[in-house]
């Protein structure tokens, strides 16, 4: 469900030594597929190991769906696992508790913990490395410090920065503003969310969420940008903020079928034409789904389905603003960023618990 912890070269022996020990650090890492009953699984699973012949890994449960497994009833692999090992989950508070500390390679490997363990997660998790994950936490801090009218040298020694040149440097570099200037732009808050079909990654803003994706969609970096511009913004780890809270609680309860329409306010700056082509995907009912050339009839552009097919494609909040349930008029799946299993699979999802 995620991309790998074990290095991209690590060969099919270190995988299945990972499967005959249950080692839960691999949980996310990869599944495993059994070609003799069809399923796949965690690593941990309880089951019984199957013979190496009848094995083969893919990094991902989506993969895995793709080639014809479907998941194993035992370890339930399409759930989101407890994806936080007790020893990040430390580092992660010591971290939001004093942004001015810093981690090196020696001060982790003292306190028992491999850096190239804790650089992979980060990696996974938060598309970030261990380090750069320490430096957005000092220059939240920073803007923090900034934005209620601190100097910039204060707020720089304070968030732990040896030399005011460096802060201003990474300052910019980071948030594409100089720290004289952190005042006047928007803060857009950033969180990693667990669900089924993998991590996704959420933004917001004070007026409400901008950014729901799942984690290896290619074009997250290019949105990133394009709200960054829009918005005259900066992109910080979340810190409290409600819209990001209440997005995560809504996908949890329409993960479990217990949600079908969304509240959690939402911030989409974008073009009037994309505007009124998302306002109109908010109206597909759960459960239900509409072809490209009905989502032109309906916003008057009878015309303009490739257009329409453009503006959904480029919709930055999925399952929210449900682009999923747009197919093509002989009712076959077309493109989506998730892919096309998760597709299919929200479709079936929804179809189950519509009544």
């Amino acid at each position: 469900m995620t991309a790998n912890a074990l290095p991209s070269t690590a060969n099919f022996d270190q995988r299945y030594d990972a499967i005959t020990r249950r080692d839960p650090e691999y949980v996310g890492s990869f599944v495993t597929a059994v070609k003799t009953t069809g399923i796949f699984c965690h690593p941990t699973c309880r089951a019984r190991t199957p013979k190496r012949e009848n094995v083969e890994f893919f990094a991902t449960a989506h993969e895995a769906i793709v080639h014809g497994y479907r998941p194993c009833k035992v370890c339930k692999p399409m759930e989101a696992p407890d994806e936080t090992p007790g020893f990040i989950q430390a580092l992660i508070e010591e971290l939001q508790a004093d942004p001015s500390l810093r981690y090196r390679a020696d001060d982790l490997r003292r306190r028992g913990i491999e850096p190239a363990t804790v650089r992979r997660w980060f990696l996974r998790h938060h598309q970030m490395t261990f380090n750069a994950y320490q430096r957005m936490l000092r220059l939240n801090r920073a803007y923090r410090e900034l934005s209620a009218g601190q100097s910039v040298a204060a707020a720089a020694f304070d968030s732990g920065y040896e030399s005011l040149s460096g802060f201003t440097d990474g300052f910019r570099n980071a948030l594409g503003t100089p720290p004289s200037q952190a005042s006047a732009a928007t803060v857009i808050h950033l969180a990693r969310l667990s669900t089924p079909l993998g991590p996704m990654v959420a933004c917001a803003t004070d007026e409400g969420v901008c950014l729901c994706e799942f984690a290896d969609r290619r074009m997250l970096e290019t949105e990133f940008a394009d709200l960054r511009k829009r918005l005259n913004a900066v992109i910080l780890p979340a810190d409290d903020n409600p819209h990001l809270g209440q997005l995560d609680r809504e996908l949890q309860e329409y993960f479990a079928g217990t949600r079908t329409v969304f509240e959690t306010p939402l911030h989409t700056p974008t073009t009037p034409f994309r505007q009124r082509v998302w306002d109109e995907l908010i109206t597909i009912p759960y459960g239900a789904t509409r072809s490209y050339g009905e989502q032109a009839e309906r916003i008057g552009k009878p015309t303009a389905v490739r257009a329409v097919a453009s503006a959904n494609g480029q919709n930055r909040i999925a399952i929210v603003i449900p682009c999923h349930r747009v197919i093509g008029a002989d009712g076959s799946l077309t493109g989506y960023a998730g892919g096309l299993a998760r597709k299919q699979w929200l479709l079936d999802h929804e179809r189950r618990h519509s009544g």
